[in-house]
């Protein structure tokens, strides 16, 4: 398969050039696509000294915004799906490889890496938030999501095509759920670490929460 890894990426020079240099060592660096999304930092150029393709917003537009960048470009140039994979190193690129693999097993149209199969090293708060939204967005769409949470995700081209969000913040990433769910497309879970260096959870703050809560209740 033809596959793009897509990194949405704010103020993250600081870590990215160690995931460029790993991911490089399982997937090829030209059919990685780094989305600056408006950084301050020196994220753009870390990107493209590493030999990643580098798409740039001139202002800060949030992760949703960067992911359909990143993924309309897959797209525009044919490939025939993606892995989305955060930019601070909280995902192993090592795992590039055992998204395919599932997908080669399973055929699923979207496969999220799962890390609630084990919750050791997860703080307290994110476990609360995690299994809450996770069971907040089952009820909603009658799937069976194992971390709804989770941004390091293989998607297939054909769920691409079929689903169209609008959000621009961290809760694009359940519309896609909810949108992907509602034209059927499958669902498959792949077992991640959980890797954690005393980040705050997104689903903390009551302005990102507002947002969950208006796009898991739209229509």
């Amino acid at each position: 398969m033809n596959i793009a890894v897509v990194i949405p990426a704010y103020n993250a020079s600081s870590s990215l050039d160690a995931l460029l240099h790993r991911s490089s060592l399982v997937h090829p660096r030209e059919h990685t696509i780094v989305v600056n999304d408006g950084s301050r930092d020196a994220t753009a150029e870390t990107a493209a000294r590493a030999g990643a393709v580098v798409l740039s917003h001139d202002v800060n537009r949030g992760k949703g915004a960067a992911l359909r960048t990143g993924c309309a470009y897959a797209l525009e140039h044919g490939y025939d799906g993606v892995v989305t994979m955060d930019a601070d190193l909280q995902h192993k690129p090592e795992d590039i490889p055992r998204f395919l693999a599932a997908f080669s097993e399973t055929n699923a149209d979207i496969i999220i890496g799962s890390r609630l199969h084990s919750l050791k090293g997860m703080p307290v708060h994110r476990r609360l938030s995690n299994l809450i939204t996770t069971f907040l967005v089952c009820a909603r769409t009658a799937a069976s999501i194992e971390d709804s949470q989770s941004g390091f995700r293989f998607i297939h081209a054909r769920a691409l095509r079929a689903v169209r969000t609008t959000s621009n913040g961290f809760e694009a990433e359940t519309e896609f759920i909810i949108r992907a769910a509602a034209v059927g497309c499958t669902f498959g879970a792949l077992p991640i670490d959980t890797i954690y260096a005393g980040e705050k959870s997104s689903m903390t703050h009551w302005h990102t929460t507002k947002k969950f809560i208006s796009v898991l209740m739209a229509d």
